[in-house]
Formats: structure tokens, sequence, C-alpha cells
């Protein structure tokens, strides 16, 4: 059994090395999202009279931002205001994370056919053809394949055990596809909750940017007395519906991401399962 723990050890040190690290990423990210709101949305070839702007970005020219009007939809995004670059760090967030996600569970997924693999391991294990079978887990290379792996060698070493009663090597096997299966599953659900936490999170933001819009149209109708500041309301109102509809947008980009890997996740786990209840059958039934 000290092999078992061996291998144990050398999964939870993957584990752990696997994956992006959020606490660094993210403050990159956000860098890079202020960059594309100065630089790319501000800049002065987004509006009209650019010439009259200067180079690099309309954040720094000597223009007053309530004199500058939009001549591109990249310049209408950037009227949308202080919450722009924190909604576009939302989105490249979830972009870069589902990228991510998307790798890494490939990589878990293995080698060739899913099913075709669980279908020739229970056939396997209907003969009792241990050794074989732990060569297409070698093959298969996948979380499937390490957790069926772990069990078939625990399946091994039981099998020649004499100091085990029947029970307790039952116990003992179920015990090794149970830890196996948790080492798993902290590199498949890494990083989950950050597009989880977008999903709802963008619509906040994108509700305070509204409300944000809402009151400067508020106070363009109420400050212009008997006649309204007909720009100034527009303004306000443009930028309220920017912030809607991006964050709109981010948060079902990152919903829809979500669901899909937890998806994944849940077939990979399902998997294992029907594996490990064929191992544990195969041993009940030939020791």
């Amino acid at each position: 059994m000290e092999m078992n723990v061996s291998k144990n050890d050398e999964q939870v040190v993957a584990k752990k090395a696997g994956g992006l690290n959020p606490a660094v990423i993210i403050p990159i990210i956000l860098a890079i999202g202020i960059c594309i709101y100065l630089f790319v949305l501000g800049s002065p070839g987004n509006f009209k009279d650019a010439d009259k702007l200067g180079a690099g970005s309309v954040a720094f020219s000597d223009v007053e931002g309530k004199d500058i009007h939009p001549d591109s939809f990249l310049g209408i995004i950037y009227k949308g205001g202080v919450i722009v670059p924190i909604l576009i760090t939302f989105m490249l967030t979830v972009i870069v994370f589902s990228i991510e996600r998307a790798l890494v569970l490939g990589r878990a997924a293995g080698k060739g056919n899913l099913d075709n693999f669980v279908v020739q391991v229970r056939s396997l294990l209907n003969q009792n053809k241990i050794d074989e079978a732990l060569e297409e887990c070698d093959r298969q290379q996948g979380s499937v394949g390490n957790v069926v792996k772990e069990g078939l060698t625990t399946y091994k070493a039981l099998s020649h055990d004499t100091t085990l009663n029947k029970e307790q090597k039952m116990v003992a096997l179920n015990k090794a596809i149970e830890e196996a299966t948790t080492l798993e599953m902290p590199m498949l659900e890494k990083n989950m909750m950050i597009l989880s936490t977008l999903g709802t999170v963008a619509t906040l933001v994108a509700l305070l940017g509204t409300v944000i819009g809402m009151i400067k149209a508020f106070f363009a109708l109420g400050s212009g007395g008997g006649t309204p500041d007909a720009a100034a309301l527009s303004t306000g109102i443009s930028e309220a519906l920017i912030n809607t509809a991006l964050g709109i947008g981010t948060s079902a980009i990152a919903i829809i991401l979500y669901n899909f890997f937890t998806s994944k996740i849940d077939g990979l786990t399902y998997k294992i399962d029907e594996i490990a209840m064929s191992i544990q059958q195969s041993f009940a039934e030939f020791n």
C-alpha cells in the first residue's frame, strides 16, 4: 500500500501546480481592461473633431468630456463612464478563465473516447483482467484513468493481502477510490467559483452604472429649469444603457459557460462512479 501513498502525494503536488492563480491573473486583467478603456475606446479617432483632441486618449486631452461626441461604436462605449473598465475586466476575466477551464477539462477527459474507455475497462473487469485494465488507464491519461488506476492498484494489492477479511478489503478498496476521486476534483473545479460569481456580480455592477447614468440624466432634466439640456439628458441615458448592456452580456456568457463546464465535470464524475462500482463488484466476485 506504500505505492498508493506515494502516488497520492504526487497527485496532490500536481493539483496544487495546475490552473491559473486568480490573485495574479485578475490584477493583470484589470490593468488590461483599464488600458483598453483609455487607449482603445478612448482613442481620439473614435470621436468627432479628432484632430482637436491630439494623440493618445480622450481621457488625457484638454477637451471637456461633455463636448466630446462619439463618432463610432467604440466611442459610444467609452461614454459609458467609469464603470465600463470594470465591466471590461469582468468580460476579459470570464474569457480567460473559460479558456483555462476548457483546456484543463480537455486534459482531464484524457485521450480517446471516454465512453469507449469505460466500456473497455468494465469488460476487462468482468473477465478479472486487472493488468490489461491498468494498461487501458495508462493509455487514457485523464482524471477518470487516474482514479481507476489507483483503484485497480489497490485492487491488486488487496487481492494478495491475507491479513484482512473480505469485508475489510472492500472498505479499504472503497476508501482508496474515494481518496483518489477527492484528489482529482479540486483540479476540475478550480476557478469555477469565479465564473459563478461574475455571473451575478456583473449584473449588479452594471446596475450601479445604470443608476449613475440615470442620476445624471435626471440631474440634467432638473437643472435646466423649464428648458432641459437635451444633450446632457441623452448622455446620461446612454451611459445607463451602455452599462446595462455590458453587464447583462457578461453575466449571460458567464452563466452559460459555468453551466457548460459544470455539466462536463458532472459527466466525468459519473464515469468515475460507474467504473468504481464495477471495480467493487469485480473484487467481490473474484476475491
